[in-house]
């Protein structure tokens, strides 16, 4: 063998390690997922459907070169158990969903970085020190600057001039609550409603609520985002309780943390600007309807 051949064989030889190298897979990345509602939640699946398209645009595709660990935890339930077991399966990086998540995640890790979304007071529940610099090892999205519910109770009145009272009805385990309510007893006033904090946590405590809250006149509901009343929207919803609970009051039933449903009554949607997207808002009530054409009529054919 000529001495040419020979050094060029044997340079050959040398970048073989690197091109095998070079051609190997990438290492499969981790994702773990903690959520407040159920597997079987339809308004979750479409979430997490979201999530997976989401991450398949950047390149990241579930069992090719990324795996997802989902954990569910509806309205926090086992929410603390869970977060230990994701974070013992050492994922790059946790989503949380909802602020119960975020919370059990919070002190279970301080190097896995954490990304919380639905979570309305990430700073008064302790999760990041200001919106500017989060500091430390969790970030996400603020779901509501804390002024939107009185833009709420704005709606309400609005919809219904005569309305005198609104009950804020959420679970104060599984949402800020106090950070919502601040907001309306802001503006209420303004407004001449009287504002009538309704804490609720399960089913019966829903039903006992509005049952009586429904026995004077002129009132009206505001739900904040909450995966407890997420979960019981169809009680809160549905048609047949609505009729009988608001059958001869004047209430308007105001839906902001829950999904449409098949509920017969008339229905006002509006469009309200979050801090971060604008969300088709569904508004129930059995009041006639005015032979005049309302601002609220006029605005809905404008967006239509």
């Amino acid at each position: 063998m000529k001495r040419r051949e020979f050094i060029g064989l044997v340079g050959g030889a040398a970048t073989w390690p690197v091109v095998a190298l070079a051609q190997q897979p990438e290492p499969m990345r981790r994702i773990g997922v903690l959520v407040g509602l159920a597997e079987n939640d339809p308004e979750m699946k479409e979430r997490l459907a979201g999530f997976r398209q989401g991450l398949e645009k950047l390149g990241w595709s579930e069992g090719s070169n990324v795996r997802i660990d989902y954990r569910f935890a509806p309205a926090g339930t086992q929410v603390h158990l869970l977060a230990r077991e994701l974070v013992a399966l050492q994922p790059d990086v946790i989503l949380a969903q909802s602020t119960p998540a975020t919370a059990a995640l919070k002190p279970e890790t301080s190097t896995i970085p954490i990304v919380f979304a639905g979570v309305a007071d990430p700073i008064g529940s302790g999760f990041v020190a200001s919106l500017s610099r989060p500091s430390g090892n969790l970030t996400g999205l603020l779901q509501y600057e804390e002024g939107i519910t009185g833009k709420w109770l704005a709606m309400l009145k609005e919809i219904a001039p005569n309305l005198t009272r609104a009950a804020l009805l959420a679970n104060p385990r599984t949402t800020p609550f106090d950070y919502f309510l601040r907001s309306a007893k802001t503006l209420a006033p303004s407004l001449a409603i009287e504002v009538v904090p309704m804490p609720i946590e399960n089913a019966n405590d829903i039903e006992r609520s509005i049952e009586g809250f429904a026995r004077e006149p002129n009132g009206g509901l505001v739900l904040p985002p909450d995966t407890t009343t997420v979960i019981h929207r169809d009680l809160i919803s549905c048609p047949q309780f609505t009729r009988s609970v608001f059958s001869s009051q004047r209430v308007v039933s105001c839906s902001t943390g829950l999904t449409s449903s098949n509920c017969t009554d008339r229905r006002h949607p509006m469009l309200t600007a979050s801090c971060v997207a604008q969300r088709l808002l569904t508004f129930r009530c059995n009041c006639r309807p005015s032979s005049k054409p309302s601002s609220t009529s006029k605005r809905r054919r404008r967006l239509a």
